[in-house]
């Protein structure tokens, strides 16, 4: 009889915990690596880069801690140069109820609001299509509208003040929010960002939609823009802010007080009353807390932004 003979199978390699404590390893020395600060990782090196920190958040805080201590004294202590941190006769609300009566604080901040969510809507929806076509498609004399776009950068705003005028008094737009929204609409620095920020989104995306039958518009709004959702949210705070604060222009293209912002209106209440620093305090405080509302709503946002998209030298 013919003998038959089993096939022998190889035995069972043991597996050894070297590669994978090898790989926790390196991640671990590359999580050292991108925690390590640029100057070292030596206690001392973090000791004095904290210190350098806090010395400058105090510098950029001081200025703002006392606008704030100042804003809640009585004009005789805020010029009472002996006791600038602790008033003699305490905090008060005086100086934020003295502002509220004299001036139209809620009509002021109304219009501010209007004005810079209006600036801020169109703003970032017409840079977006203009860096999406500047990016993402080929026409004529392209590259030459980008290169007087870059250069309308180095334009100071001043300088449009006199053409501004005289437009919008030929269209008949003086003294409406037409006149102060629609100049300000014209941002040629979030056009060359967003445009970078196309440039660097993965061009298959853009080729997978377009096998799926989607045009520039589709593909615009659906691909896109739920991707760039950070630098949108970036440029619109620094719109809205740069709205907000703009002075110039609303004080050049209205004469009418129901459409004064608050940077005009608080400016005529100085005027009319004289320098009161409790009562300029004051203003300035109610001015900026929509703002500081908005940028802690939005700080996530920025650093998304600035940290991803090579906004922040990487």
């Amino acid at each position: 009889m013919a003998s038959t003979e089993l096939p022998v199978r190889p035995a069972p390699v043991p597996q050894t915990s070297r590669p994978a404590s090898g790989a926790r390893t390196a991640r671990r020395r590359a999580g050292a690596a991108r925690t390590n600060l640029t100057l070292g990782a030596g206690p001392l090196t973090r000791v004095l880069a904290i210190a350098a920190l806090t010395v400058a958040a105090v510098v950029w805080l001081l200025p703002m801690a006392w606008a704030v201590l100042t804003a809640f004294k009585s004009e005789t202590d805020a010029s009472d140069a002996t006791h600038w941190f602790w008033p003699r006769h305490g905090f008060t609300l005086n100086g934020f109820s003295t502002v509220w009566e004299r001036g139209d604080l809620p009509l002021w901040m109304f219009n501010s609001l209007l004005i810079s969510a209006a600036v801020t809507v169109i703003t970032v929806l017409v840079s977006a299509m203009a860096g999406y076509a500047f990016s993402r498609t080929v026409f004529a004399g392209r590259r030459w509208l980008f290169a007087l776009t870059v250069a309308a950068v180095l334009v100071p705003p001043q300088l449009l003040i006199v053409p501004w005028f005289r437009q919008m008094l030929t269209l008949h737009l003086l003294d409406t929010y037409a006149a102060v929204i629609l100049p300000q609409t014209v941002a040629p620095v979030m056009v060359f960002i967003l445009k970078k920020h196309f440039d660097s989104l993965p061009r298959e995306l853009e080729e997978a939609a377009r096998i799926d039958g989607a045009g520039h518009w589709r593909i615009f709004w659906s691909v896109l823009l739920p991707l760039s959702r950070p630098m949108l949210a970036a440029v619109a705070i620094f719109v809205f802010i740069g709205a907000w604060n703009n002075f110039l222009w609303p004080f050049v293209s209205t004469s009418d007080p129901a459409l004064m912002t608050l940077p005009v209106g608080i400016t005529s209440v100085k005027d009319a009353y004289g320098i009161q620093y409790a009562q300029t305090m004051a203003s300035a405080v109610l001015a900026a807390l929509p703002l500081v509302v908005v940028f802690l709503f939005f700080q996530r946002q920025i650093v998304k932004s600035v940290a991803t998209t090579g906004l922040g030298g990487q």
